[in-house]
């Protein structure tokens, strides 16, 4: 019987893949088979080092994804590199903290053209390309504020509300095409994006007595729900929203 899950000759996207997360995604994907395009700001040099002990192919594609201007030539850069594009995960994000009546609009702009407006546009170069092949899988990083309003990220809550939105608009319009477009929302997972609220002994505790698991995710975690909506075992989900949260949202 054919493995559902595996994904060799797939080339896949990961965005923000030099660390936490994204290297954990990209990791996962090529330990199920497939070579990867590490995107970020800075080179992912350890990501794709792991990536070839693997055995598989793996190329750094530099782009600042605070702007929309390097998107459509990740895309043409990772197709010339390495042949296609089967896979994209909409990973790379950043964060910013204060209270809403002091909250700037410089952070306000900053997280939404991260972490909303280049993952729409990304998809919708990766999804031009996947339309013409007719295939393709799209994982978009959501976040327990997907469903949870949060305090004092309002620019973060905005974005990943939007990306819950956005998960499902796209479902509607490329399921028809041959295109799987999910998102993966991780609970408390231990990163650098993380970090104050880990050394915050109240928020911190207050956080772990609210997970039925007892501790932060790892990076890792999420390994398995990616290989499992880049591959063909999810090939009937459509614009469904994975949470990987030790039990949060249950509770």
């Amino acid at each position: 019987m054919t493995n559902p899950f595996d994904l060799t000759g797939k080339v896949a996207i990961v965005t923000g893949a030099n660390t936490g997360i994204g290297q954990a995604i990209a990791l996962a994907l090529a330990t199920a088979g497939a070579d990867v395009a590490c995107v970020g700001r800075t080179p992912a040099e350890d990501t794709v080092t792991q990536i070839r002990a693997l055995g598989r192919k793996a190329e750094i594609v530099s782009a600042d994804l605070s702007t929309i201007e390097p998107v459509q030539r990740v895309v043409d850069e990772t197709v010339a590199k390495l042949g296609g594009l089967d896979i994209l995960i909409n990973n790379a994000g950043i964060i910013r903290r204060a209270d809403a009546v002091d909250f700037t609009e410089a952070d306000w702009d900053a997280v939404i053209d991260t972490n909303l407006k280049s993952v729409f546009f990304l998809c919708q170069a990766a999804g031009r390309h996947m339309i013409v092949q007719g295939s393709g899988k799209i994982v978009n990083i959501a976040s327990m504020l997907t469903f949870q309003g949060g305090i004092r990220v309002p620019s973060y809550t905005a974005s990943k509300s939007g990306i819950g939105g956005l998960t499902k608009l796209l479902a509607n319009e490329w399921a028809a095409k041959g295109i799987n477009v999910n998102a993966i929302a991780p609970g408390y997972i231990a990163t650098n994006n993380t970090a104050a609220l880990q050394a915050d002994e109240t928020r911190n505790r207050s956080i772990l007595d609210r997970i039925p698991a007892g501790k932060w995710g790892d990076a890792s975690d999420l390994g398995g729900a990616a290989v499992f909506l880049s591959s063909a075992a999810a090939n009937y989900v459509q614009g469904h929203i994975l949470a990987v949260d030790g039990g949060w949202l249950a509770r």
